[in-house]
């Protein structure tokens, strides 16, 4: 993945999670016309299964309806199989699935109130 988050990070759409000692995961979302899309979400191996996603997730939810938006969109990587799972337990709802920058996605949404 190459991405220039110094950019990202100066418009102000990544959030992290942390406790006192060190970041546990991170978020980064880009605000679309119509949707907020996650752009990328990660949690730490040793903290997973512990909330910090689900929370990253919430905080995403958050930051939509406070934009006015009432949808989410995010993408993952068609081997990612465990988020196949997670994130139709969180609402999502796949859209499609193609091949995008080298690598077959699964595409979500999720319409806030559903």
């Amino acid at each position: 993945m190459i991405a220039d988050y110094h950019e990202v990070v100066a418009r102000g759409e990544v959030w992290v999670a942390e406790d006192d000692r060190r970041v546990l995961g991170m978020l980064v979302l880009s605000a679309e016309p119509a949707y907020l899309l996650v752009e990328n979400v990660a949690v730490v191996p040793e903290a997973q299964g512990k909330g910090v996603g689900n929370a990253l997730m919430r905080l995403a939810e958050d930051r939509a309806a406070a934009s006015g938006l009432a949808e989410l969109r995010l993408y993952t990587n068609a081997a990612m199989t465990e988020n196949l799972r997670y994130y139709p337990r969180r609402g999502y709802v796949e859209t499609h699935r193609g091949e995008e920058g080298g690598f077959q996605r699964v595409f979500f949404r999720k319409r806030l109130g559903s």
